[in-house]
Formats: structure tokens, C-alpha cells, sequence
């Protein structure tokens, strides 16, 4: 594994850790952020070790745009990567909630901190594998 990489998956275990602290204690909008965090930083070390290119987005789906066009493609759905986008800014700055249409739930956390654990196994299973 590349030390950049390695850096990036230890950015993401914190984030992902802080968001499951973030909803034990009741704070919604921190454990959204930290787990759309989580997941973009899985993604971004993902990118990084396979040599290509890192945008410099926040945006899920643009990241995982790039593995898919290397035929790597990451257990997110249409659905969730709209969902993880949609929860990006809204969640770090008071403007309006962190989802349209809705506060924040104990449910959708869950969901957001699934959707970070499937994508750190996926991190985890492509650098594993050394076949990148």
C-alpha cells in the first residue's frame, strides 16, 4: 500500500468512527458529515493507490465515476451516491438541514454509516488484493 494511501484510509476510519460516536450521543448532522467524509476519503484512497488521477471534489459520485470507468466499481448505489451528495454542505453549514425536505433521523444515519462500511470493506478488499 502507498504511504499516501494509507493516510487517506486512516482519515477515513476517523471519520467513520466519529460518526457512529456522532449518532450514539445524538448528533445527526456531525455523523452525516462524518460518514459522507468517510466514504469520499475510502473512495479517494481507492483512486490514489490505483495511480489515477484525484479530484479534487467532494462529490461521491464524480469519485466513483472515475473507478467505474477503470472497471472497478464501488458497492454505491444511484440512490445512495445522490444521497451522500445531498448531504455534503448542508451538513457543514447551518443554511438548512443536512437533507432536503427533512431534518436528519436516527435512520438515515444508519443508512449513511451502512453505506461508509461497505465502501471501507470495498477500500480495504481493492488494496488487498494488490490487483490495482
Amino acid at each position: 500500500m502507498k504511504d499516501e494511501t494509507r493516510i487517506w484510509i486512516s482519515y477515513a476510519d476517523e471519520n467513520l468512527d466519529v460518526a457512529v460516536l456522532a449518532l450514539e450521543h445524538g448528533h445527526l448532522n456531525a455523523c452525516l458529515q462524518n460518514a459522507q467524509q468517510a466514504v469520499e476519503k475510502y473512495l479517494k484512497a481507492v483512486i490514489i493507490e490505483c495511480g489515477l488521477t484525484l479530484l479534487r471534489t467532494h462529490n461521491v459520485r464524480e469519485l466513483a465515476g472515475t473507478l467505474i470507468g477503470r472497471d472497478i466499481a464501488p458497492p454505491v448505489s444511484e440512490d445512495e451516491m445522490d444521497l451522500l451528495d445531498t448531504i455534503y454542505i448542508p451538513s457543514k453549514y447551518p443554511v438548512y438541514s443536512a437533507l432536503p425536505q427533512a431534518m436528519p433521523d436516527p435512520t438515515i444515519c444508519h443508512e449513511a454509516l451502512d453505506i461508509a462500511r461497505r465502501v471501507k470493506d470495498f477500500a480495504n478488499s481493492i488494496i488487498a488484493s494488490g490487483k490495482v
